[in-house]
């Protein structure tokens, strides 16, 4: 699949011939190319939606990529792309959002900002350097 990143690689795969009904929860990337009823969840995944899926369900993840049909509210943490002959009816939340031309959307389309983890911040800021004045002495 070209659409995702290189270092996507998918680390769970439901085929064309599986339902499932219930709750997956998930680390890494899922494909899902089978039908599927009822939530999809994932802190850090990324699930990818295959042109033949029927996914009826609610989905909270880090990225979506759609090709195949939601039904369900998709809020994801980083981005969503709905990509040619994607089908999504229901809510849609990421802050990056993309959706090709031709795709079938019918719903809110929310752009919320990433939030941003102060602890993060104050590791990856530069520690600062104290420089004496030569003059001092």
């Amino acid at each position: 699949m070209g659409r995702a990143k290189k270092g996507d690689s998918i680390s769970t795969f439901l085929g064309a011939d599986v339902n499932v009904e219930g709750t997956i929860e998930f680390k890494g990337t899922i494909r899902l190319d089978g039908n599927v009823k009822g939530r999809i969840c994932s802190d850090g995944g990324t699930v990818i939606v295959g042109e033949n899926a029927v996914i009826m369900a609610d989905v909270v993840v880090d990225k979506a990529i759609i090709m195949g049909e939601v039904q369900g509210t998709i809020n994801a943490k980083e981005r969503i792309e709905v990509y040619h002959p994607g089908r999504v009816k229901g809510d849609i939340q990421a802050p990056v959002i993309s959706i090709d031309a031709g795709v079938m959307f019918n719903g809110k389309c929310s752009m919320k900002p990433r939030t941003i983890d102060h602890r993060e911040n104050v590791e990856k800021s530069p520690k600062p350097v104290l420089v004496k004045d030569s003059s001092e002495n």
